[in-house]
């Protein structure tokens, strides 16, 4: 749908980019008093996707929430990509999204037209997730910002948390990299329209997919790659689970556009936060460019999901990804814990 206002004109970051670092969460989370509950078994002292709380042996319930400005111009998509990505919060829980709540925020230079058109696209990604939007809550404000609040189910002996990495493990990842390079370019009209569309469908893609097929293997750990960037969320999942990531740079997909426009300097301001916050326990034993090393910083919005199980069930699991996942990697494997959190090679 065309629009008279830009959206990506009325917001100052776009996408998962506006995320705050993952170094400032943590210090704005010290300190509170929270109640406990043995139910409870990940909570955001988990640094984990969801939470998960346990109502009997066979249920837990999965909540969370995830909203951010405009990354595109075209409302529908801009409400696709942003139900894409909070619905994805559940998937790498191994869960499955049940419930919906929209957070809107409309901007006053935006028209009734285009409000209906977020919500739309919204409505559609959930349906296509096979959950049922029952409400929300809307604001006025100086821009727009639209995601959702969801919930979900999984086995309580079923869940995957991003601490549970095992050595021996290889890593998977099932979205290419370079989404935040790629629209900061855009901005300045540096990239072509078939790319743009390339990098639209992929953020609009549900890892519903990717989900189904890794529930059926021994996964042992998961998260969904988004604005804190692959290293970043590998960064949390290897301390997390006190192992040693090991990425192979050469392995990780990426869109080959982006190496260029990091090359010439569009990089994102979140990727500058994602290095401060995780650089010092990433070791570059490799031969890894400047420009690679951003593209493995760089945040993404509705990424893909970083899998770690064991090798041989990663092998078969990657097989049949492929079929529906082309882009789908192995991209480095797990060890006992070294010197490093992650060794980038």
């Amino acid at each position: 749908m065309e629009t008279q206002v830009k959206l990506t004109k009325l917001a100052k970051c776009a996408g998962c980019g506006a995320k705050v670092g993952a170094g400032t969460l943590v210090h704005m989370l010290e300190g509170f008093k929270t109640h406990t509950d043995p139910r409870l078994i990940v909570g955001y002292d988990k640094s984990d996707d969801a939470s998960v709380y346990v109502i009997d042996r066979d249920t837990a319930l999965v909540q969370t929430t995830d909203f951010f400005p405009p990354i595109v111009d075209d409302p529908y998509l801009y409400g696709q990509i942003a139900a894409a990505n909070a619905l994805s919060d559940v998937y790498a829980m191994g869960g499955q999204p049940k419930l919906a709540l929209n957070i809107l925020c409309i901007s006053e230079a935006m028209d009734g037209a285009a409000v209906q058109e977020i919500l739309r696209g919204g409505y559609d990604k959930a349906y296509e997730a096979g959950a049922i939007i029952t409400g929300g809550h809307t604001i006025h404000g100086a821009e727009p910002i639209y995601g959702l609040a969801v919930s979900g189910f999984v086995r309580p002996d079923k869940v995957l948390t991003n601490s549970g990495a095992q050595p021996g493990d290889a890593l998977i990842l099932t979205k290419p990299l370079g989404i935040g390079i790629l629209t900061t370019a855009a901005k300045a009209g540096m990239v072509e329209k078939p790319v743009l569309d390339r990098i639209y469908a992929q953020m609009a893609t549900l890892n519903k997919t990717a989900r189904d097929i890794m529930v059926q293997y021994p996964a042992h750990s998961c998260t969904d790659v988004t604005g804190f960037s692959l290293l970043g969320h590998s960064y949390e999942m290897a301390q997390g689970s006190g192992v040693t990531l090991h990425i192979d740079a050469a392995r990780v997909p990426y869109h080959s556009e982006a190496y260029e426009l990091a090359e010439m300097g569009f990089i994102p301001a979140g990727a500058y936060r994602n290095r401060e916050y995780a650089g010092a326990g990433v070791k570059v034993v490799g031969d890894v460019t400047r420009a690679a090393q951003d593209i493995l910083y760089d945040p993404q919005t509705s990424g893909g999901l970083l899998i770690a199980m064991p090798q041989k069930d990663a092998e078969a699991c990657l097989a049949e990804m492929r079929n529906a996942i082309p882009a789908a990697a192995i991209i480095g494997h797990v060890t006992e814990p070294l010197d490093a959190a992650i060794y980038l090679t």
